[in-house]
């Protein structure tokens, strides 16, 4: 595996290494924040509110790993029942659909963030500017276009299909299905 392949994985998962960064870290300071206040009847003042913040923080990037992974809801059982062009334009259109609401999010939140936001409105505990806390949205919503693009691009022109997580897994337990009915029925 050459270096530059290397460090291609790792930016391509650059946002499920934050996540699970994020995930240690407020689960490790609200468990901290437990054992300070039942040892010690002391309280972290800003534990809570940084563990709120870095809780929203997983979430948005965590939509983000989804739409990586293609691993969103999706009402898709009707298209079964179509050919494969009139589903690949389905889901393709319905993506776009959702580009256009993400970049219209992406115009909002920017606004929101940098032109309207109060420079004056700080966290109460660590006096932190919110407008660094609030600066998820725009920068997750732009992530998540960028993904669903890459994975239609992926679709369209290289015929890769991205597959949530869940539906490999259903994959692999029904061919271990099939492997041990043939290895029953062969005995």
């Amino acid at each position: 595996m050459s270096a530059m392949h290397t460090v291609r994985k790792h930016l391509n998962n650059i946002e499920e290494y934050t996540c699970c960064l994020l995930l240690a870290a407020f689960v490790l300071l609200l468990f901290t924040q437990i054992l300070v206040r039942q040892l010690f009847q002391y309280s972290i003042p800003w534990g809570d509110e940084v563990a709120t913040y870095m809780f929203v923080w997983f979430a948005y990037l965590g939509a983000v790993v989804a739409a990586k992974m293609s691993a969103h809801n999706r009402v898709s059982f009707h298209f079964k029942f179509f050919p494969s062009v009139v589903r690949t334009v389905c889901e393709v259109s319905a993506d776009m659909i959702w580009v256009a609401f993400n970049l219209y999010f992406v115009y909002l939140s920017y606004d929101f963030v940098f032109n309207k936001m109060n420079l004056f409105w700080k966290s109460q505990t660590t006096g932190i500017p919110m407008k660094y806390f609030y600066l998820i949205l725009p920068i997750a919503f732009s992530l998540m276009t960028i993904r669903i693009l890459w994975n239609n691009y992926e679709r369209l022109f290289q015929g890769k299909e991205a597959t949530d997580p869940e539906t490999l897994q259903l994959k692999k337990l029904q061919q271990r299905q099939q492997h041990a009915t043939r290895q029953a029925a062969a005995q």
